[in-house]
């Protein structure tokens, strides 16, 4: 059978409509999203006109800046950074520590950070997404990550000296073997450095389509000394550097017309002036054995983090008789606010402990002025060093906790100021910039950040 000549000229010219058409759309492959975190950097910092960052009110200038982001519940780094990704909250996704909690009879939980990503994430990232759709990866300090196979590049916080990108920085003379063996034990400040010598290495050589680059210097820094110190404000000073170094390279490498910025942070901080040690009062209550300064045994303990804690029963308890014990040996504690049993978790983004034998059989919130400690040894209230210290993991809803949030770029509008975030936004955002769509998300996209809505 032939075909009508001008039924083929009326195909043919369809197609190539149609060809033209799909070619003139940006498509994901041509476009890059660099996610920089500043572990700890408050959104109220901003406020302040003398703290020196200017690349930061440059970048919120010609982009968008939030009034603040709120953190997720437990507001401390791996859940918040995890949300970050994921676009949900730690119900969902499942990390509420640093690392993974580790549960074994009559002894205390401890916390493991060097588990793979396939062990702590419940839920399908980001990362996971882009690199499913073709699209290149990359990974510098970003955390609840290990051994993603997602990820395309990676130069993690305990880099593998034998890791790929390692070997390149070894051969560009940006580290030495020795360094790379003992990095974690290198002072913070240098390895932020490192991190930021990693992440500028990978824009130039493999300029992935998604990047994820975090830095702690500001949170170590925080702890320390406290936030609106002296020291933190060197320290948000020096991100500010990184910062424009990382958008150095990202014009030195031709990408900027292409690229989409965001500047995020996990949580703000708070001023402590008392620490609570809730295994001390667990200890006289006799509900945990201390030898020389540790925990040997236990039938409850508190793990802390920070301005929120959570309590676990160690052993076999079907009368409540220890939970009911221990509830009332930690609400006779000086600092103690509220205690919420799990028929309360959902209000605060947080599993059921049947859902997730991460969470505590208590979630407990001290009062303004208050921060949890671990120790298990007397006196079960101490005052905090001279100056204060900071703490974060306090209640994602105050306003002190608030995070950072930039976006500036390719395919953000210029000059737009938000209200305030949710954390579980940012991913369904970037998502969309790369032309992708996150499943069962509790944030949002940012359509009044987006240039094309």
């Amino acid at each position: 059978m032939s075909l009508n000549p001008r039924r083929f000229s009326l195909i043919f010219a369809l197609v190539f409509s149609a060809l033209t058409w799909l070619s003139a759309q940006p498509q994901p492959a041509a476009r890059h999203v660099v996610v920089i975190s500043l572990d700890g950097f408050p959104s109220w910092a901003l406020e302040d006109p003398y703290l020196p960052v200017p690349t930061l009110r440059r970048l919120a200038a010609q982009g968008v800046v939030a009034k603040g982001m709120r953190p997720v519940n437990p507001s401390v780094t791996w859940p918040n950074h995890t949300s970050l990704v994921t676009g949900v909250t730690p119900a969902k996704h499942g990390v509420l520590f640093n690392g993974i909690l580790i549960r074994e009879p009559g002894v205390p939980p401890r916390i493991e950070p060097w588990r793979d990503k396939a062990e702590m994430v419940r839920t399908k990232t980001l990362y996971d997404l882009a690199h499913e759709r073709g699209l290149t990866t990359a990974e510098v300090d970003w955390v609840a990550i290990q051994n993603a196979p997602t990820i395309s590049y990676a130069f993690p916080e305990r880099p593998d000296p034998k890791g790929q990108i390692a070997r390149e920085l070894v051969k560009t003379g940006a580290i030495n073997e020795t360094s790379l063996t003992d990095f974690h034990t290198r002072n913070i400040v240098w390895r932020d450095q490192m991190w930021t010598e990693a992440a500028r290495h990978i824009l130039r050589q493999h300029r992935p389509n998604l990047m994820l680059y975090h830095l702690l210097n500001l949170d170590s820094t925080h702890h320390r000394y406290g936030p609106r110190s002296h020291a933190a404000t060197i320290a948000m000073a020096q991100l500010d550097s990184a910062v424009a170094s990382i958008l150095d390279t990202i014009e030195q490498a031709g990408l900027t017309p292409r690229t989409t910025v965001f500047v995020v942070s996990d949580h703000g901080f708070r001023l402590v002036k008392r620490q609570i040690r809730l295994n001390a009062a667990l200890a006289r209550a006799g509900l945990l054995e201390v030898t020389e300064g540790k925990v040997v045994k236990s039938q409850a303990y508190v793990v802390p983090e920070g301005g929120t804690a959570l309590l676990y029963i160690t052993v076999p308890d079907p009368s409540g008789e220890i939970l009911s014990r221990a509830k009332s040996t930690i609400a006779s504690v000086e600092g103690v606010g509220t205690i919420v049993e799990p028929n309360g978790y959902k209000q605060y983004g947080l599993p059921q402990p049947t859902d997730n034998n991460q969470m505590g059989a208590l979630f407990i919130i001290p009062k303004e002025g208050y921060a949890f400690n671990a120790a298990a040894t007397d006196p079960a209230v101490v005052d905090a060093a001279e100056g204060g210290l900071g703490a974060h993991g306090y209640l994602a809803s105050d306003p002190e906790l608030s995070a950072l949030f930039i976006a500036s770029g390719a395919g953000i509008v210029r000059g737009a100021a938000l209200g305030t975030i949710d954390n579980v936004d940012v991913a369904p955002t970037i998502a969309r910039l790369l032309g992708l769509t996150l499943p069962d998300v509790d944030g949002r996209v940012l359509v009044e950040a987006l240039v094309d809505k």
